[in-house]
C-alpha cells in the first residue's frame, strides 16, 4: 500500500505539471495571436506624372500624382477594409482626392497598389503663400487618409480597426520629383 501513494502523488504532480504548461501555450496565444492592431498605411513612393504652371496666372498649376499606397497589415488574420478616400492638402485646403477601392489585405502582409491623385490650385485662388510656393520651386503637401475595416481571425473572430495615414511631401517643381516623403 505504502507504493501505490507514492503512485498517486506522482500522478498528481504529472497532472498539475501539465495543467501549468497548458496554461502558458495559452496564455501565449493569447497575447500574441490574438492581440488585434491597427494597420498601418503609408504612402511608400510618390511621382509626379506631369505639373502644367498656369499661362495666365503665376500662382496657378495641374498636376497629377501617382502614389503607391502600402496597407501593412501585421495581424494573423485578414484585413478587410472599404472603399475611401485619399487627400492631399496645400495649407491644410484640399487640392486633390483619389478613391481607395475596397479590398482585402492578408494576414501578416503588406498589399501594395497605385493611387493617381489630380491637384489643382482652383480653390486657392489670391493666396500669397503659394505665390512665393510657386516662386521658390518647391510646394509643401500633405495627405491624409483613413481606411476603415474588419480583421478577421481563424474564421470566427471579427473586431473593427482602422489605420490612418498622414504624410508630408516637398514637390520640387523645376525637377519635377517628391523630396522629403515622411510619413507617420
Amino acid at each position: 500500500m505504502k507504493g501505490e501513494g507514492k503512485r498517486n502523488s506522482k500522478c498528481l504532480a504529472y497532472v498539475a505539471a501539465f495543467i501549468v504548461f497548458q496554461t502558458i501555450i495559452i496564455l501565449v496565444f493569447a497575447l500574441t495571436v490574438m492581440k488585434i492592431k491597427s494597420p498601418k498605411v503609408r504612402f511608400s513612393t510618390v511621382a509626379v506624372e506631369n505639373f502644367t504652371p498656369s499661362t495666365t496666372n503665376s500662382s496657378s498649376f495641374d498636376m497629377r500624382l501617382v502614389a503607391q499606397v502600402a496597407i501593412k497589415n501585421t495581424n494573423f488574420g485578414h484585413f478587410k477594409y472599404d472603399s475611401s478616400n485619399v487627400t492631399i492638402l496645400y495649407g491644410g485646403m484640399p487640392v486633390g482626392e483619389a478613391v481607395i477601392a475596397e479590398g482585402r489585405t492578408k494576414a501578416r502582409k503588406t498589399q501594395r497598389f497605385d493611387v493617381t491623385v489630380d491637384i489643382t490650385s482652383e480653390k486657392l485662388s489670391g493666396n500669397t503663400n503659394l505665390t512665393n510656393d510657386i516662386g521658390s520651386g518647391y510646394l509643401m503637401l500633405s495627405s491624409q487618409a483613413k481606411l476603415s475595416g474588419k480583421v478577421q481571425l481563424m474564421k470566427v473572430i471579427k473586431k473593427k480597426k482602422s489605420g490612418e495615414m498622414s504624410c508630408t511631401m516637398t514637390v520640387n517643381l523645376a525637377q519635377r520629383v517628391i523630396q522629403d516623403l515622411k510619413c507617420n
